[in-house]
This record gives C-alpha cells, sequence and structure tokens, in this order.
C-alpha cells in the first residue's frame, strides 16, 4: 500500500460525493465495483488514472489504492460487491449502456445487481491523462526504473518526476510499484501451488523474506496464511 494510505470502507448501496470532494488516496480491502450514476470524478489508483462520468464502471480489487478528486457537479456512485465474472478482469473500467436496471435490482438484492452488472459490463481501455499516467504503465509492467533516465527520455526534469507523480497519485514512484508487485504477489500465491520463494523472485521480489514483509504490511497475514484462506480450486475458496 502507497505510503499514507489509509484504510476505507466501501458500503454497499449508493454514495453521493460533494462539489469538489477530494478523497486522499485510501485502501479497501475488499473488492468492489463502482457504477457512476451521476456526475464525474477523477480516480488515479494501482490500475492507472481515469476521468468516469454516468454509466462508467470501475472495478476494485481487494488491496488496491486510489484518490479521488470529484469535479464541481458532484457525484452519485453505486457501490456492488463484484460478480465473479469480473473478479479477474483485466479490464477494471467499462460501461453499461443502461443503469437503470441494476439500480433497482440493487434496492433488493444487490448480488443481483452485481450479475447483471457482469452481463451488461462492456469493457473500456484506460488511456494515458498526462505523462505521470505513462510512467505508472511502465511502473506496473516494468522492473526498477532509474527515474532520472525516465525523465530524460521523456525530456522532464528529474527533479520533477517524482513530485508530479505524487501530486497525480498521491504516493512516490517507488511506493507505486512496491504494491504494484505485492498484489502481483499475492494473485499468484492464491492461483498457483508454486513455491513461494519461486513467487517472490518472479514477482520482482529480493527473495521469500522480502515479499514476505511487504505481504504482512499490506495484508497484515503471511504468505501462507494468504494462500489457506483464499486459495480457490473448482470455485471454492481455501480448498
Amino acid at each position: 500500500m502507497c505510503e499514507n494510505a489509509s484504510f476505507a470502507t466501501a458500503p454497499i448501496g449508493r454514495l453521493r460525493h460533494g462539489s469538489r470532494e477530494r478523497l486522499a488516496r485510501h485502501c479497501h480491502d475488499t473488492a468492489f465495483a463502482a457504477l457512476v450514476l451521476s456526475g464525474e470524478y477523477q480516480e488515479a489508483g494501482d490500475e492507472g488514472r481515469s476521468l468516469v462520468r454516468a454509466g462508467d464502471v470501475l472495478i476494485h480489487h481487494a488491496y488496491e489504492s486510489h484518490l479521488d478528486r470529484v469535479s464541481a457537479a458532484g457525484a452519485e456512485v453505486l457501490v456492488l460487491p463484484v460478480p465473479a465474472a469480473l473478479a479477474d478482469a483485466e479490464r477494471v473500467r467499462g460501461r453499461v449502456v443502461d443503469p437503470d436496471p441494476i439500480v433497482r435490482a440493487a434496492e433488493c438484492d444487490p448480488r443481483a445487481a452485481a450479475a447483471m452488472l457482469a452481463d451488461a459490463f462492456v469493457p473500456v481501455g484506460i488511456s494515458a491523462l498526462d505523462w505521470p499516467d505513462l510512467l505508472a504503465e511502465e511502473l506496473r509492467i516494468a522492473g526498477s526504473i532509474a527515474l532520472a533516465e525516465w525523465a530524460d527520455r521523456h525530456r522532464l526534469r528529474p527533479d520533477g518526476v517524482s513530485r508530479g507523480f505524487r501530486q497525480a497519485y498521491g504516493c512516490a514512484p517507488r511506493q507505486y510499484r512496491a504494491a504494484v508487485r505485492t498484489r502481483l504477489a499475492l494473485r499468484a500465491i492464491t492461483a498457483t501451488r508454486e513455491p513461494l520463494a519461486e513467487i517472490a523472485l518472479t514477482t520482482g521480489f529480493a527473495d521469500q523474506a522480502h515479499m514476505t514483509r511487504a505481504i504482512g504490511a499490506m495484508t497484515g497475514q503471511t504468505p501462507r496464511a494468504w494462500r489457506a484462506a483464499n486459495w480457490v480450486q473448482d470455485g471454492v475458496a481455501g480448498a
């Protein structure tokens, strides 16, 4: 989790955000889907930065961090459980053409509404808004990046790259990369039976002990405990 990010709940149901409301970088330890009903806001998180409007959907996986900047019009969001069909989706942003049936269903059965959301979900790519998003993308897909070299390649001042990234994403580039690496390890631990030492190396950690410390800081659990509680076999967690 990025520095200064705090844990926050994502209560199922409608949420209203006031005009120009700012939500500092925070982390949710449970997954959820956010369907924008009205207004707009910018979200900068572990999967990139997006400007979302009515009809847009953002899928948030467990232990992702993000910050939000709400527009002058404010915003209303419907928070739903992540449907099983989208739980492992690579595309975390999408749209639904007609949110009204989902909203009506959510009043009685949020899980049924989540299933409807999955059926109506049309994936949408996340496009870079500015250079911090290009850096964030490289941090997600590459190993360690020399910021001075990256800045020179993009004709930016090296001393302004870290500051500008922090302004956009709420954390330093190295902290962003550490959070991404840790969540990659969490996924690998629950998706495979590979030895933990091998997962540590393939996800960019120095060794298993380094990965254990990072996972403990993010989740409060050891990698073995995380695997025991969350490994999925034949659709059953912890099997």
